[in-house]
């Protein structure tokens, strides 16, 4: 496997290397096809491929499911997706692997429905979330998609096998008054968005977005976080969104390393995005919240005095109907080569 190794890594160099679109395809298609063989080895499934710095890799916690995948910035700085999921058959020994088809120039811009592996939107994910359904386990993920030269989106999706067949979404996040099966963030390129998992609260927190100013309202490209926070906290099988919690600086904080064109110079250079963290009590946040800690998102409703406390200082109230599809705008459309 380590010789397999070697020679993706070169291909992977000749990728990172390719001027303009056409020539990125094609050293695109050797490192696809030459994956795709060496994921036939069984060993492939615990291989580290470390070597691969541009490619990333994630492992599930309980050693099931493993994610390959990584972008493609292409000319109009938008981004072209390949993957596969490989999945572990423990009952017949065998690991099953499928393949991620970016197909997000015919799907709607922000699809609702469940997807199959051959109908993927493209993304770059970084964390699984095994959460257990019934018999079954379905997989949370959380992703990022740079999404064009003026903004980028964070989501978050759901990941589960129908027998041998891989699906994404399920409707398992649960609004004020909607249930969605994915949710999108939009917000612009100058800006850091969190979302992460806290896994001793059980938890995906995220940044809140707001306009840099009341009149850019719904332009997506100039929401930034507002130093606020909101999560998805898991109750039983379903994600329920909790408005104004308080954010815990991480002690191990994730990076996620994508490849981007410079302006300046013109060359692809490595990017290493930060989900970084501000205290939500800051002095220079413009927009007053009532936080709700972690040990108090069980107890929200038995005060009612403090529930009307908290309407009369939260400025920014949110009609939560506008995260039905996405917390930003429209995703560019990419161009067929």
């Amino acid at each position: 496997m380590s010789y397999r190794e070697r020679r993706l890594v070169e291909l992977l160099t000749d990728l990172r290397s390719a001027k303009d679109d056409i020539e990125k395809e094609e050293k695109n298609i050797l490192f696809l096809d030459y994956f795709r063989e060496t994921l036939a080895d069984k060993s492939a499934y615990t291989y580290p491929f470390s070597q691969l710095k541009t490619v990333g890799i994630i492992d599930s916690p309980d050693g099931l499911v493993r994610i390959i995948n990584w972008n493609i910035e292409q000319e109009d700085e938008t981004q072209k997706y390949c993957g596969f999921v490989l999945k572990k058959d423990e009952r017949k020994d065998e690991i099953l692997v499928t393949e991620l088809i970016d197909n997000s120039v015919e799907l709607p811009l922000r699809p609702e429905e469940i997807l199959t592996a051959d109908n993927w939107y493209g993304a770059l994910y970084y964390k699984i979330i095994p959460v257990e359904k019934g018999s079954k386990t379905v997989y949370t993920l959380l992703g990022w998609d740079g999404n064009s030269s003026s903004s980028n989106v964070k989501l978050i999706d759901v990941l589960y096998f129908a027998g041998s067949q891989l699906k994404l979404g399920s409707p398992i996040f649960k609004l004020k008054d909607q249930v969605l099966k994915r949710v999108f963030f939009e917000h612009s390129d100058r800006a850091v968005m969190s979302l992460r998992y806290e896994e001793e609260y059980k938890r995906i927190i995220f940044d809140h977005l707001s306009p840099e100013s009341p009149n850019l309202k719904g332009f997506y490209a100039y929401y930034i976080p507002d130093l606020s926070y909101d999560a998805f906290v898991l109750d039983g099988t379903k994600w329920l969104l909790k408005e104004d919690v308080i954010g815990v600086n991480p002690d191990d904080e994730e990076k996620m390393v994508v490849f981007v064109r410079n302006e300046r110079t013109g060359r692809v250079e490595k990017k290493t995005i930060k989900k970084e963290w501000e205290n939500p009590t800051d002095s220079k946040s413009e927009i007053p919240h009532v936080a709700i800690t972690p040990e108090e998102q069980g107890t929200e409703g038995t005060n009612d005095k403090k529930e009307e406390d908290s309407k009369t200082l939260k400025k920014d109230k949110r009609d939560p109907n506008q995260m039905s599809t996405t917390l930003g705008g429209k995703k560019k459309r990419k161009r067929r080569n």
